[in-house]
């Protein structure tokens, strides 16, 4: 990847208070990129601009909450006026939820898909005009689980799932009008998004909170930086699918050779370290 790619470029970047988020904007200032940096946590936004290098260009911080449909229709404008349009869209703010879903309330599954899916949606949606005209890339944050089913996760997954469907049909509508699609699957990142998850239900195999944090950290190999990396560099060459970590590529790899049976294949690989 070449820092020129980015240098000069507005990059967006939702979810920049922590883990990917932080990563991917300090990259970006690395190589000399405009960003327009937003998350529901101004402490941890504030914290995240005093880490930019001084290589970064003008740096825009908001409170955006992405299942806020209002605020991002009006987020879209302010930041184009401000910066200018945008060349780059990174839909990375989610959030996690544990519980099955025999024992999760409709309100947090749709709570998971408002953020984790129609905040992708909407956020494209807004910025759609400024992507066409700078014929520029929007980059989805979809999950391993966006390819597999995994128990305690259900509306986790079915986010992720919907993330990667609109995200593959919308590369086939956009590619004429000069405008790149990434799709992007992590696996473990040790980041905080699994220890911050909230519990509708905890499985029933006898652990705990602490022990399924415990385990998930023995999990999550690849670290915020790497994934950043990764990204950035699909995201230039315009991947269609981003694959981050060895993990996922062995998930995607069981699931392609075993459609029927990866559960089983994947329980034996982890050793059903988090979920049980």
């Amino acid at each position: 990847m070449k820092p020129e790619m980015f240098k000069g470029k507005v990059c967006v970047v939702t979810g920049a208070s922590s883990g990917i988020g932080r990563a991917l904007a300090i990259k970006l200032a690395e190589m000399g990129a405009h960003l327009a940096l937003s998350d529901v946590n101004m402490e941890g936004l504030a914290e995240t601009k005093t880490l930019l290098p001084g290589t970064a260009g003008n740096v825009l911080l908001d409170k955006l909450n992405v299942a806020d449909a209002k605020m991002i229709a009006a987020y879209a404008g302010h930041a184009e006026k401000a910066l200018g349009p945008a060349d780059y869209l990174f839909n990375n703010a989610g959030l996690s939820r544990v519980g099955a879903f025999q024992h999760t309330p409709l309100e947090s599954f749709e709570k998971v898909m408002d953020v984790n899916f129609y905040g992708v949606v909407r956020m494209t949606k807004a910025f759609l005009d400024q992507l066409i005209s700078t014929k520029g890339t929007v980059v989805n944050i979809s999950s391993v689980f966006g390819m597999i089913g995994y128990k305690g996760q259900t509306h986790y997954c079915a986010s992720k799932f919907a993330v990667r469907g609109f995200t593959e049909t919308l590369r086939q509508e956009l590619e004429e009008l000069g405008v790149g699609v990434c799709s992007v699957h992590p696996g473990g990142v040790a980041t905080n998004v699994a220890r911050n998850a909230e519990v509708d239900h905890l499985p029933n195999n006898g652990k705990t909170r602490e022990e399924m944090n415990a385990e998930f950290d023995t999990l999550a190999k690849t670290s915020p930086q790497k994934a950043a990396e990764t990204i950035l560099k699909g995201a230039a060459r315009r991947n269609p699918r981003i694959m981050i970590g060895a993990d996922s590529r062995i998930i995607s790899l069981a699931y392609r050779l075993f459609p029927k049976s990866y559960n089983k294949v994947l329980g034996a690989y982890t050793k059903d370290k988090v979920l049980d």
